[in-house]
């Protein structure tokens, strides 16, 4: 196996993970016996669409050599009633801030990491519906 991520249980529903040495404490809502600790694993899933699609939309826009002064993006999704509940459709938001931003370039940067770099868009698309939506600030 290429990646190893280390999950050891501190107590209650508190888990501490070692991802390269780097530590998420993740923990369960209190509605559910958790403490409110950490963040929940499945939102975490959207954080990781975020961070690798981001990374890649930075990449491919900076050898487009496009400037901009801000960039985040908002991950939502719909959650499945029935055990086991999942993702079935999920929705990224590009927020860019700049100037006479070129939107042409904008969209095939994501379009280049939705359909050939982010490896998280592509495992998430095995479960569910991902869409995409730019919207320059």
């Amino acid at each position: 196996m290429d990646q190893k991520v280390e999950c050891t249980w501190v107590d209650n529903l508190v888990f501490d993970a070692n991802l390269d040495g780097h530590r998420v404490i993740m923990d369960a809502s209190p509605e559910v016996g958790g403490e409110d600790k950490g963040v929940r694993p499945k939102p975490l899933l959207l954080a990781s669409l975020a961070g690798c699609t981001g990374i890649d939309v930075v990449s491919i826009l900076k050898k487009m050599r496009v400037e901009f002064e801000g960039f985040r993006m908002e991950v939502s999704a719909n959650l499945t009633e029935e055990h086991p509940k999942i993702y079935d459709k999920m929705l990224v938001t590009y927020y860019f801030k700049g100037k006479d931003l070129p939107m042409d370039k904008l969209e095939k940067a994501v379009q280049l990491s939705e359909e050939k770099y982010c490896g998280v868009s592509a495992m998430l698309k095995k479960a569910g519906l991902i869409e995409y939506s730019i919207v320059i600030e």
